[in-house]
């Protein structure tokens, strides 16, 4: 279920609040483009400045939306283990087919910490759930040790791996890859995580050329190599320019360019300079993606 290229898909806002129907149209736009699934309410669709209501609210509009074609799988994760759980509960109540845990941000627990929150929430949220490691944004590494535990877990059945260490991808894979699906959590290292074994992507770059995305997944799952480093190639100024200020403004910015959403981000994030966006137009430009 969860091989493949899935998009962090953006939250659209008018006027402050969501915008159901740019969000209605950006499912559609995925589906059309060949991806494979959908995890509304992570990072780049600004989980944090979602109410519990908004986020109940996407959820259900990508659900709705999607209509089965594809899994939707929400981001759950916050800084509270109970916040996390009540947000799990909803998901699944709203018929998710999975969630998204990042870890604990700002607490930096533990190993035990960590390993104690994701086991109560996977165990008592009741639907799959794919870990999130990134410790870039979170100030704590799921450690390999602590990966053996949550082998034991049922429910864990992916990870997103989004430490920036091929490296570490590979040391993963090969001590659980016949447990979990490990996706990378990095657009520019989707095909070197893909080569020591990764079965996918969870991909920024993908809300804007979804079916770019989804043919560079293709290629590496088909062990077309060559072709597969052609894409990668082709895309690496837009993985690269995406980041090139705090994910998702740049991300955002490109989207306004496409006319796909309206030019709204939420404080403390904001759209990127004026440097920035001309950045992000000429690679559009030069990907045809305008």
């Amino acid at each position: 279920m969860f091989d493949g290229a899935w998009t962090a898909l953006v939250t659209p806002f008018r006027d402050d609040a969501v915008d159901e129907r740019a969000l209605r149209d950006l499912v559609e736009g995925q589906i059309a483009g060949g991806i494979d699934g959908l995890m509304p309410c992570g990072t780049t669709g600004e989980s944090v400045n979602l109410s519990h209501a908004e986020f109940a609210h996407v959820v259900k509009v990508v659900i709705d939306q999607a209509k089965g074609r594809v899994p939707v799988v929400p981001g759950v994760g916050t800084a509270s283990t109970r916040h996390t759980l009540e947000l799990a509960e909803e998901a699944k109540k709203l018929r998710a087919d999975g969630v998204l845990l990042v870890s604990p941000y700002y607490n930096r627990p533990s190993q035990e910490g960590l390993y104690a929150h994701f086991k109560l929430v996977a165990e008592r949220g009741g639907l799959p759930v794919v870990l999130y490691n990134i410790p870039g944004r979170c100030g704590v590494d799921v450690t390999l040790p602590t990966m053996e535990r949550l082998a034991s877990v049922e429910r864990i059945v992916a990870i997103k791996e989004a430490t920036g260490n091929v490296t570490r991808s590979a040391d993963l894979i090969a001590a659980f890859g016949s447990r979990f699906t490990v996706l990378s959590g990095d657009d520019g290292l989707t095909l070197p995580i893909m080569a020591v074994g990764g079965r996918g992507v969870v991909s920024v770059a993908s809300n804007v050329v979804p079916g770019e995305v989804a043919k560079l997944v293709d290629l590496a799952l088909a062990a077309k190599w060559d072709d597969a480093r052609a894409q990668a190639q082709r895309l690496r100024p837009l993985f690269e320019v995406l980041f090139a200020e705090p994910s998702p403004g740049p991300c955002k910015a490109a989207m306004v360019m496409q006319k796909r959403i309206a030019a709204e981000i939420r404080l403390p994030m904001v759209l990127p300079t004026e440097a920035t966006t001309s950045r992000v137009r000429a690679v559009l430009q030069q990907l045809g993606a305008l």
